[in-house]
């Protein structure tokens, strides 16, 4: 991470900023799915190292090869970014997480699973030195719940980035009781090196965005359920009537259906709140191996939105 100051930076026409030349500093991401692979790529896009972390080799190459499509599509249709096999030359991949001990911003984006992310948390404490500004990308985890179980508490900040992350421009930065004002300045600093608005809120299940929709998605499933109005027509209700670019059952095959699951039933188990237990479409869908755009087929038949899922 640049210690003096920032490098020069162009702004390309699609908004994105980047960087005249690499910047100092490694970034390490843990955590290879498509969340994972989408920070890695805006942070290399930027001028960052980056080293992108895993524990199997098989979803490394999967990300790898999703990094390279996606920066090769973004050149066609934004050219004059940086060359893409410049991009791709600043991120190295692994399964050895010993790297962290040289990382000045490590960006966690594991699974959705409260223990597994706190156990991760722990062990990025243990492995990275006090200096380091430790970031987790969770959907609806409090923060706190996540650093209080580490040495350096004050130094973890939430940075909910949104899916497709190189299609999204604002990150939800999430500031726990025990995060310093130092570690928010410092994350909201590399956000904005990295093309990408910070929005600072509290701490809390779900934060403010997902606190929100979810609640929605689990309100239109069960509409459905009801039969009350067709998958259809409830998506068709809030791109009309409201000028959503889509609507919620739409957003859930976007984000992922086992994702959605996961962020109801963490939202569930800290808020206790009858609204975020998932809903029977929703269990079914999952059991049935129907997730979204990811797989081809979600609450709608076919991919609704332009990107994949696992990240909201």
């Amino acid at each position: 991470m640049t210690r003096g100051g920032p490098p020069g930076r162009q702004e390309n026409a699609d908004g994105w900023e980047h960087m005249t030349h690499a910047k100092d500093g490694t970034v390490a991401v843990v955590g290879a799915g498509v969340m994972g692979a989408g920070v890695a790529e805006v942070a290399a896009a930027a001028g960052y190292r980056v080293v992108l972390l895993d524990v199997t080799a098989a979803r490394l190459d999967a990300a790898r090869d999703a990094i390279r499509r996606g920066l090769s599509a973004r050149s066609l249709l934004h050219p004059g970014g940086p060359p893409v096999p410049e991009v791709l030359g600043r991120i190295s991949y692994g399964t050895d997480d010993a790297v962290l001990a040289d990382a000045a911003v490590v960006l966690e984006n594991t699974t959705e699973d409260r223990a597994a992310k706190r156990e991760v948390h722990v062990r990025i404490d243990r492995l990275c030195g006090p200096g380091t500004l430790v970031a987790a990308n969770t959907s609806a985890i409090p923060i706190r719940y996540l650093a209080e179980g580490t040495r350096h508490p004050e130094r973890v900040v939430g940075t909910h980035f949104m899916n497709p992350v190189p299609h999204k421009p604002l990150v939800e930065v999430v500031r726990s009781e025990l995060t310093a004002d130092g570690s928010v300045t410092r994350v909201t600093d590399f956000l904005r090196s990295i093309g990408r608005r910070a929005v600072v809120v509290g701490d809390a299940p779900g934060f403010v965005s997902n606190r929100i929709l979810m609640a929605v998605i689990n309100s239109a499933a069960r509409l459905v359920e009801e039969g009350v109005a067709s998958r259809a027509d409830v998506d068709e209700v809030f791109r009309s009537c409201f000028g959503h670019p889509m609507g919620p059952l739409e957003t859930a095959d976007l984000i992922g259906i086992d994702t959605v699951v996961r962020s109801l039933r963490v939202l569930h188990e800290f808020t206790g709140e009858a609204q975020y237990e998932p809903r029977p479409l929703l269990l079914d869908l999952v059991a049935r191996g129907r997730l979204g755009d990811k797989t081809g087929e979600g609450v709608h038949p076919r991919p609704s939105g332009p990107g994949k899922g696992d990240g909201a």
